[in-house]
């Protein structure tokens, strides 16, 4: 098995669902040596998700003890800025500095274009990039080694419109463009910045009638996968992947938007 990850500390945000890309990273950043600590938001899974997402915060911690790491998680509620030092220094306090951070936490809402309010902005805002922007400041802030890794998941907002999800696909077409900037300010501090596209993912919204739309689309004739998504993120925080920063990556499997 490959440790390329040994001894280091991640923090993973919006990990609560057991089939959800959050969890994948989790478990891929173990397998390589990663210690973990997540993050949590369950009011905000009961209100999004319902019947077959699986929230088990304690689960997931005992598959990743499983494999030789220390792991331990947070229920917060990351729109509330207060909120995020505190985070770092209870990480810090309780699994050491980390160096790997996986910005996975998302707001995501449908709504009809017409029905945009302040609020929902609001809302989308908080978490898809005020939330990742300072946790990724404030994680650069206390970075103390030689390597550090930012990955930060978004949705290829640049590769065409997302229908029906105008606040989401605000929000989230503006992590490319933080992606871009903050890799050229924290570089000299030796960590890398990224950005992480899956395309469609099947973390349980996907129903056998959704599939025959999707599937076709797909020229690998399968739907993307969580561990997908998570062995590439988890890549990105490697040794190998140091000479990869300032890229929105599409990893899609061939995904063919017309």
């Amino acid at each position: 098995m490959n440790r390329s990850l040994e001894g280091r500390t991640a923090i993973v945000t919006g990990a609560s669902r057991l089939n959800g890309i959050g969890a994948a990273v989790c478990l891929e950043l173990a397998n390589r040596g990663a210690h973990i600590f997540f993050t949590t938001w369950g009011t905000y899974d009961t209100t999004m998700h319902t019947g077959n997402h699986t929230n088990d915060p304690e689960l997931l911690v005992e598959k990743l003890k499983d494999r030789g790491v220390k792991s331990l998680y947070e229920e917060i509620d990351l729109s509330v800025s207060e909120h995020i030092p505190a985070l770092l220094e209870k990480v810090e306090r309780d699994l050491g500095t980390p160096t790997i951070l996986i910005n996975n936490a998302c707001m995501s809402q449908s709504h009809n274009w017409e029905d945009t309010t302040s609020a929902i902005l609001d809302a989308h805002y908080a978490i898809n990039i005020r939330a990742t922007t300072l946790l990724s400041i404030e994680f650069a802030k206390r970075f103390i080694g030689d390597r550090g890794s930012i990955v930060h998941l978004t949705s290829g907002q640049s590769k065409g419109p997302m229908l029906g999800e105008l606040a989401y696909a605000a929000t989230k077409g503006a992590v490319d463009a933080l992606t871009i900037s903050l890799a050229a300010e924290i570089g000299h501090k030796g960590i890398t910045v990224n950005a992480v596209n899956p395309g469609p993912t099947d973390t349980g919204w996907i129903n056998p009638e959704l599939e025959k739309i999707l599937l076709p689309k797909f020229p690998g004739g399968k739907i993307g996968k969580p561990e997908d998504a998570a062995r590439l993120v988890a890549f990105l925080a490697t040794p190998e992947a140091e000479w990869i920063t300032g890229q929105i990556i599409h990893s899609e499997g061939g995904f063919l938007r017309q």
